[in-house]
């Protein structure tokens, strides 16, 4: 990780890699929606409107949102590193990714779908209701129900070699090592990943209760 994201390397070298993991972590979790939501797949195959919005749907709001959620953390990472950080402080890196990446996450959506609503008339247009869409979507995301699914999946891929090379790194934080080793550090990562699918979840669900309270 350290070789592909560092904050001397150029700024387009360092948006380029970022792209390619995102791309990386897009590609199999909008692989699984599709071969996983019965009839799409076919939808898809017969190209014309359906095809159209969905390709504008993944460039326009799945690749924005997955590449700028991995910069975030994929630049804290590079600057934890450049401050040659002892294991507490490389530890806050889990600990400040994780609720970082869950409000990215919300924030990017709601631009985007208010972006959408002007540009593309999605949402009937209104800018209210596409805010309103928001919340609802993201609560439903994590049982991997709707687009948004895939992209909450595809940062979790992405961010996978960032979580592990921290967790195994030899200044680790080795409290959070629930097992020796690779292994153990992947498992781990897996669970940082659960954790931040569960908080998304709930902050969504609160959102969609205090917007019908």
């Amino acid at each position: 990780m350290e070789r592909y994201f560092a904050l001397d390397m150029p700024a387009a070298q360092f948006a380029r890699n970022t792209l390619i993991f995102s791309a990386l972590g897009l590609a199999p979790s909008l692989f699984l929606y599709v071969s996983l939501t019965p009839g799409f797949a076919a939808h898809l195959a017969g190209g014309g409107p359906v095809l159209g919005r969905f390709v504008r749907q993944v460039l326009t709001n799945g690749v924005p949102v997955v590449f700028l959620v991995n910069y975030a953390g994929f630049f804290l990472f590079a600057w934890m590193v450049a401050r040659r950080s002892d294991g507490q402080s490389q530890a806050l890196i889990l600990l400040i990714d994780l609720p970082l990446r869950v409000a990215l996450f919300i924030v990017l959506h709601a631009i985007i779908y208010t972006i959408s609503a002007d540009w593309f008339g999605s949402f009937g247009g209104n800018r209210l209701t596409a805010l309103r869409v928001v919340a609802p979507t993201l609560a439903r995301s994590a049982l991997f129900e709707n687009l948004s699914g895939a992209y909450l999946y595809a940062t979790l891929v992405s961010a996978l070699p960032l979580y592990v090379a921290v967790l195994q790194s030899s200044n680790g934080p080795r409290l959070l090592r629930c097992l020796p080793g690779r292994i153990g550090a992947v498992l781990t990562a897996i669970t940082l990943f659960g954790s931040f699918a569960l908080a998304l979840t709930i902050v969504a669900t609160l959102i969609v209760r205090l917007q019908t309270g």
